[in-house]
């Protein structure tokens, strides 16, 4: 089975420019837990919902200065992503992908066009996870 059978293609992505608070609100509105980075069309990094947990849990500690809490949600997004991100191609096998998830402890990886090397797909321990599941 290959990546292309179970990705989601098309992903919801941030652009670079994308403040941590924009980012959070475009994982809480569309209910996900990663999110492609995007710079002019390029694949620019990735972020989850534990990066900006890790990002934020500091201002959340110290509810005393709100201006502090509401400047640091105005950082762009570009300077808390990973930008050295491990991409697949869609005719990768399922069991590539879930040992690039277990040996790199990532939730999601990109899909990437080989050729042209632009975003097709985003593929999720949930994705994988399901396509195991058929096979029970």
């Amino acid at each position: 089975m290959t990546v292309q059978e179970i990705m989601t293609p098309n992903p919801v992505t941030v652009d670079v420019t994308d403040t941590v608070q924009d980012v959070i609100d475009v994982l809480n509105d569309m209910d996900i837990r990663h999110v492609p980075v995007i710079d002019n069309g390029i694949l620019a990094g990735m972020i989850s919902d534990r990066d900006l947990r890790d990002f934020t849990l500091p201002m959340m500690v110290s509810f005393n200065n709100p201006e502090q809490a509401a400047q640091r949600c105005k950082t762009p997004i570009a300077q808390v992503m990973h930008s050295d991100v491990i991409t697949v191609g869609s005719e990768s096998e399922i069991s590539e992908v879930a040992e690039i998830m277990i040996d790199h402890k990532i939730g999601a990886v990109p899909v990437c066009d080989q050729i042209e090397g632009e975003l097709i797909g985003i593929v999720s321990y949930i994705d994988v996870l399901r396509a195991a599941t058929d096979l029970f």
